[in-house]
């Protein structure tokens, strides 16, 4: 498969807008981690390279952009990019918005940082009330007694 240039349309790309990121909100209530079902739902619909492709374009270009466009980025059919936008959509990751006949999708952030981010903070390391110590003993070496 082969993906075409983000800039080998220069007359369709939308102007250089940087990406709006939204200022952290805070909020009294923390949520909680994701389940491993959504961590295997997101990195199942990361996996393919097309998906991720999308999800740079989404970020890169301001959150939105229509499935003609995305679409225009890739060598392969529509039917195939529509495939590939509904993954990202079960997902989580992107929301689609009707415009008559046209369809518009938009990157879910807080989605992608939520469920990527809560897997990154499940790897670091245990702190010392986290870390699981056995109550029996060690060790029993034979022919020794207690």
């Amino acid at each position: 498969m082969q993906i075409l240039s983000v800039q080998a349309n220069n007359a369709a790309v939308p102007p250089a807008v940087p990406p709006a990121v939204p200022p952290a909100v805070s909020t009294d209530v923390a949520l909680p981690p994701p389940r491993l079902d959504e961590i295997e739902c997101v990195f199942v619909a990361l996996s393919h390279e097309a998906r991720r492709h999308v999800v740079q374009l989404l970020s890169h270009f301001g959150g939105e952009l229509p499935s003609g466009y995305l679409a225009k980025r890739f060598a392969h059919s529509w039917p195939t990019t529509t495939r590939h936008l509904h993954v990202l959509e079960a997902a989580g990751l992107v929301s689609v918005r009707r415009e008559g006949r046209n369809c518009v999708y938009r990157l879910e952030r807080d989605r992608l940082r939520h469920v990527v981010g809560g897997w990154l903070a499940m790897l670091d390391p245990p702190t010392p009330e986290q870390t699981w110590r056995s109550s029996g003993p060690r060790s029993v070496m034979k022919g020794q007694q207690q």
